[in-house]
C-alpha cells in the first residue's frame, strides 16, 4: 500500500508558514525562560535551608508530577484544542514561575513547582500541533526545526540567567522574567489565527484503500487546533466518541461539560495503552536511559580518566549541546535521503548512537571522545525526531497530543531510572554508566531489528481512529 499522503490549506497563502514560525519563537523563548531558572534551583533550595536529601526530594517532584500529568494533558489537547490547552498550560506555568520568584521558604518552593510539574507541557502541545499543519513528509523537516529553535534558547538561556543572578536577588528577577516571558508566548499564541485555519486531508493509496476510507477524501476540519473527525471512519475501527460531519463548539470548546472531557482523554489513554505500539515506547526508553547514562557522570569522568578541568568540560559540553541544535536542520535532509523509511533511519540512528557510546566509553585521549560527542549529538537528534514521527505515524495525527504525552511520560521514566542506574554503575568504574548505556542501546537495536519486520512497508499502521 502506498504511504498516505496529507496536503494542508489554508484560507490565506502563506497563513501556514506565519503560523509555523510563531510556533518556533514560542518552543525558543519557553527553553530560554526555562534555562533561565534550571541551573539557579538547586542552589536556592540550599540556600533556603534544605539539607542534601531533602533538596533532592524536591528536585523529584517536578519529574514525578511529569510523569503523570504528560499523557494526560496532551490528551487534553486533542480533545478542547491546542489554543486553550497551550494557553492553559503557558499561563499557569508563568504562575508557577512567579510564585518561585516569591518563595522564601521549601514550603513555598514546593508549591511553586506544582503547576510547573502538573502543566509545564507547552512543547508537547506545540509539537502536536505542528503535526496538525504539516504533511507526514513535510513533519521530520519541520519536527527539526523546532527542535533547533528550542535548543538554541536552552543554550542562550543560562547566559542570561547567570548575569542576572550576580546582582542581589538574582534568582528572585530570573524567575520573574520567566514567568513574564511564559505571559509574552502566551499572547503570541492568542494572537494567532486559529479560526481561519482548514485542513483538508487528500488520501492518495492503492486499490485495497476502500478498506481505510469509503472514498479517496477524508475530510478533517480544524478550529482551535482540535481534530474532528468527519463521518468518513475506517470501517471496523473503535471509535471514542460519536463522529460528526460538522463543527460545534460544544465538541470543541474548553467550557465543554467536564465529564465529557474527562471521558474523551480516559478513552485517548486507553487507545493508546492497548495499541501495539509497546515496542517503540521500549526503544525510546532503552535509548533516553542509554543517553543520560552517557551524560550522567561526564563532568566526573573527564576528571577521573584525562585530568581535564571543569571550565574545559563546560566548554565541550556546550560545544556538544551547540553541534545538537544546529543537527536539528540536518533531520529534513537526511529524511529525503532515506526517502522517509523511518523505521531504517530510526535503526541506523540507534546503531550510530550505540557505536558512539562505545567508543566514548573506551576513549584513550580527549579527541577521541571530542569526536564522538560530535556525531553523538547529530545521531541522538535524529533519533529522537525518528521516534516521535514514527509514534505519529503509527497511531495517528488525531491522537499526537496523547501519543507525544505519552511519549514524554516514557521519558521521565528514564529521567527518573538513569540516576539510579548511574550511581550503581559508578561503584564499579568511571565508564561503568556509558558502559550500561552500550548494552541498553544494543538491546534497543536488537528490538528494532525483531520488530520492524513485523510493521507495514511504510512503518505507518495506523492505530484506531478515537
Amino acid at each position: 500500500m502506498k504511504e498516505q499522503k496529507y496536503s494542508t490549506l489554508f484560507q490565506k497563502p502563506g497563513r501556514r508558514t506565519r503560523i509555523i514560525r510563531c510556533i518556533y519563537v514560542v518552543g525558543f523563548m519557553d527553553l530560554f525562560g526555562v534555562s533561565m531558572i534550571i541551573p539557579l534551583l538547586s542552589h536556592h533550595v540550599k540556600a533556603l535551608g534544605a539539607s542534601p536529601t531533602v533538596a533532592g526530594i524536591v528536585g523529584s517532584t517536578y519529574g514525578i508530577l511529569q510523569l503523570f500529568s504528560s499523557t494526560v494533558v496532551g490528551s487534553w489537547s486533542d480533545v478542547v484544542g491546542r489554543q486553550y490547552s497551550l494557553l492553559t498550560c503557558l499561563l499557569l506555568s508563568a504562575v508557577g514561575y512567579g510564585l518561585l520568584g516569591l518563595s522564601t521558604s521549601i514550603t513555598l518552593f514546593v508549591l511553586a513547582r506544582i503547576p510547573v510539574g502538573l502543566f509545564k507541557h507547552s512543547l508537547s502541545i506545540c509539537r502536536a500541533l505542528l503535526s496538525d499543519l504539516v504533511s507526514e513528509s513535510e513533519r521530520p523537516l519541520v519536527m527539526g526545526h523546532f527542535n533547533a529553535a528550542s535548543s538554541v534558547g536552552f543554550i542562550l538561556g543560562p547566559v542570561v540567567g547567570g548575569y542576572l543572578t550576580e546582582h542581589e536577588g538574582g534568582f528572585y528577577k530570573s524567575s520573574f522574567t520567566c514567568a513574564a516571558i511564559f505571559v509574552l508566548n502566551a499572547g503570541l499564541v492568542w494572537m494567532l489565527p486559529w479560526n481561519q485555519t482548514l485542513v483538508h486531508r487528500n488520501t492518495s493509496t492503492s486499490n485495497n484503500t476502500s478498506k481505510y476510507c469509503n472514498d479517496n477524501h477524508c475530510g478533517k476540519s480544524v478550529s482551535n487546533g482540535s481534530q474532528v473527525n468527519s463521518h468518513h471512519t475506517k470501517p471496523g475501527s473503535r471509535v471514542a466518541g460519536k463522529h460528526t460531519g460538522g463543527l460545534r463548539w460544544t465538541d470543541m470548546s474548553l467550557f465543554q461539560p467536564v465529564w465529557r472531557q474527562l471521558s474523551s482523554v480516559g478513552s485517548r489513554i486507553y487507545m493508546v495503552a492497548s495499541s501495539d505500539m509497546w515496542d517503540l515506547f521500549l526503544v525510546r526508553l532503552l535509548m533516553a536511559i542509554a543517553i543520560m547514562l552517557y551524560y550522567s557522570n561526564f563532568s566526573l569522568a573527564m576528571e577521573e580518566r584525562f585530568s581535564l578541568k571543569p571550565k574545559v568540560t563546560g566548554y565541550l559540553i556546550s560545544y556538544s549541546s551547540t553541534l545538537g541544535a544546529l543537527a536539528g536542520f540536518l533531520v529534513g535532509p537526511v529524511t529525503q535521503l532515506y526517502r522517509n523509511n523511518m523505521p531504517a533511519l530510526l535503526l541506523h540512528s540507534t546503531m550510530l548512537t550505540c557505536l558512539l557510546i562505545f567508543l566514548y566509553a573506551a576513549a584513550p585521549s580527549v579527541w577521541q571522545v571530542l569526536l564522538t560527542s560530535t556525531f553523538f549529538a547529530i545521531s541522538t537528534t535524529i533519533g529522537r525526531t525518528c521516534v516521535t514521527d514514527l509514534e505519529l505515524q503509527r497511531g495517528g495525527v488525531q491522537a499526537s497530543g496523547t501519543l507525544i504525552g505519552a511519549g514524554q511520560s516514557v521519558t521521565a521514566v528514564g529521567r527518573i531510572l538513569a540516576p539510579l542506574l548511574s550511581g550503581l554503575a559508578q561503584e564499579f568504574s568511571p565508564c561503568g554508566p556509558p558502559s550500561l548505556g552500550v548494552v541498553l542501546a544494543l538491546a534497543a537495536v536488537g528490538l528494532l531489528l525483531t520488530r520492524i519486520p513485523k510493521w507495514d512497508k511504510r512503518g505507518t499502521t495506523k492505530m484506531a481512529k478515537l
